[in-house]
């Protein structure tokens, strides 16, 4: 089974269905960040935030995580993508991961509107693979 995009339904979000439960797909993204030095900065477990206050949710997780030496350089160029870092990934559900893709989006396709040099949408979009790997692995 092969890792599957699914865009429809939500502009600006990318799913992708995972091999693994949210849990164990939260650990293998956290490891493969590590071992690149992505620094990540909140891990927000929302099931258990809300079990805390006698509610029930299925599992979702939320990773917040990014590279100044990756981010600096896009702030330098076009100070407004700070809104837009540190980069985010959501694990929900059974066995799917989302992203928002408005990251890729300006990195990638709009850079010149955004007034990204090209050369710096590899910052952003050299992540994505990581993602990925982490739900197919």
């Amino acid at each position: 089974m092969s890792a599957q995009r699914v865009t429809a339904g939500e502009p600006g979000i990318v799913r992708i269905d995972s091999h693994h439960a949210v849990a164990q797909t939260v650990e293998r993204l956290e490891a493969l960040l590590k071992e690149r030095g992505i620094q990540i900065f909140a891990h927000f477990d929302f099931t258990a935030d809300a079990a805390r206050t006698d509610l029930t949710m299925r599992p979702e997780q939320l990773l917040i995580f990014g590279s100044p030496k990756a981010g600096t350089p896009l702030m330098q160029a076009q100070p407004t993508v700070g809104l837009d870092l540190p980069l985010k990934a959501s694990y929900l559900g059974r066995r799917r991961r989302s992203r928002n893709d408005s990251l890729q989006r300006s990195a990638v396709r709009a850079a010149a509107p955004r007034g990204l040099p090209a050369t710096l949408s590899g910052n952003i979009a050299g992540v994505i693979p990581l993602l990925e790997r982490a739900a197919r692995e």
